[in-house]
């Protein structure tokens, strides 16, 4: 089984903890980080912007990441959010088991 780090950048955080639970309720990721006080520069609309952000880090199955992502878009109130899957290339093997049955439809809690 294959896995991914999820990274969002959110607006502020309580819409990340939006998000992150929601992702998490529907057993998509399993688990998600939330990082206040990130400072964004980044084009928009042909100009410079500067922002601060939250950035949302998701753990999940490689085959979850579709439906998660289509599940950030849904509910984020930017119009292009920042949302991206990277490769988990090595790690934890137990760590590993614990996301894949967390992220199962009939996970045991």
């Amino acid at each position: 089984m294959e896995f991914r780090t999820l990274y969002v950048t959110v607006g502020n955080i309580e819409e990340a903890r939006r998000i992150g639970r929601a992702l998490v309720e529907a057993r998509l990721v399993a688990c998600a980080n939330l990082i206040p006080g990130v400072e964004s520069v980044y084009w928009w609309q042909g100009e410079i912007a500067e922002d601060r952000e939250v950035v949302l880090i998701a753990k999940t199955r490689a085959d979850r990441v579709d439906v998660a992502i289509a599940k950030v878009k849904s509910m984020h109130s930017y119009a292009v959010p920042c949302v991206v899957a990277l490769p988990i290339l090595a790690g934890n093997r137990d760590y590993f088991d614990w996301i894949a049955q967390a992220t199962a439809k009939t996970a045991k809690s």
